[in-house]
């Protein structure tokens, strides 16, 4: 039998209980891939990390993301809670780290009471997906979706989701059909076989609230997604002229997990790039034999 410590923290929050939960394994040298996806399944959250040494001495680690039946190849909260966790370790230098994944290196800064990322990619845009479809998903109707501004789009800055503007009313009564989720997938097929992350949001008083549903991939509703409030900001920013932006994404209140993700978008040599940020609060300890 081998032992292998975890940590768990709740992300873009500043209080426990509050955020998105995330279950860490600070030293994953020792574990399968198969183990690593079945201890993502165990801990039953939207993802779990396994830090390896990395390819590259100069940065901090190679960190793998799984969610309950796949790995990803980036992801918001993730890689914000991570950094919160080895910066405590003292693994950060001069308070900042870099980490290997799939979808390229990540940066992460960890200053006093908030951690923020770089995402790894520029905006990338999608196939548009039409309103009515996305709309019956979550039960609603075609016209509760915005298309003012921009038609639901897949976009990406490093893992995908259609984002689509709603009425407030909207977001606040959306609720997840697993059926019409099958249907929309077959006919929808942007985002890859049997997946389809939807990330609903709508303008409010200073700032913007949000609703992801992802239940082709095990998450009925995600508390906080800093891979979809990326995009979001970066395509924000796209629709006016204005050089960068900075936006507060209040996510998880209907689930009675507040969160809140302070995201900037920022014109580039390359594209749109964006960041996202938040506070973490550590929850429980311990170890696991296998």
């Amino acid at each position: 039998m081998s032992n292998f410590a975890f940590v768990t923290v709740d992300v873009f929050t500043d209080r426990r209980f509050g955020g998105n939960p995330l279950a860490v394994f600070p030293d994953a040298q020792g574990l399968s891939d198969d183990q690593m996806q079945s201890l993502a399944a165990e801990f039953n959250l939207s993802e779990t990390t396994f830090v390896l040494p990395p390819a590259d001495p100069a940065n901090t680690a190679r960190v793998r993301i799984f969610n309950r039946k796949n790995e990803m190849p980036f992801a918001g909260h993730p890689n914000v809670g991570t950094g919160w966790v080895l910066a405590g370790l003292g693994r950060a230098k001069n308070g900042m780290l870099r980490f290997e994944e799939i979808a390229g290196l990540v940066e992460v800064r960890a200053d006093a009471g908030q951690v923020t990322i770089a995402a790894p990619q520029p905006l990338s845009l999608g196939p548009e997906m039409s309103a009515n479809l996305l709309a019956v998903c979550v039960g609603l109707e075609g016209a509760d979706v915005v298309t003012k501004n921009h038609r639901p789009v897949s976009a990406s800055v490093g893992n995908s989701f259609v984002i689509a503007e709603v009425t407030g009313a909207a977001l606040t009564k959306a609720v997840p059909d697993v059926a019409r989720f099958k249907e929309a997938a077959a006919a929808y097929t942007a985002m890859g076989p049997n997946r389809l992350p939807l990330y609903l949001y709508a303008h409010e008083s200073g700032h913007v609230r949000a609703r992801m549903f992802s239940p082709l991939s095990g998450t009925m509703e995600d508390a906080a997604t800093g891979s979809a409030a990326t995009p979001l900001a970066a395509l924000l920013l796209s629709l006016g002229k204005e050089a960068e932006g900075r936006y507060e994404i209040v996510q998880g209140v209907e689930m009675g997990r507040p969160s809140r993700l302070l995201c900037t978008a920022k014109r580039s040599t390359d594209g749109i790039r964006a960041t996202v940020g938040g506070g973490c609060v550590p929850v429980l300890k311990g170890e696991i034999s296998l």
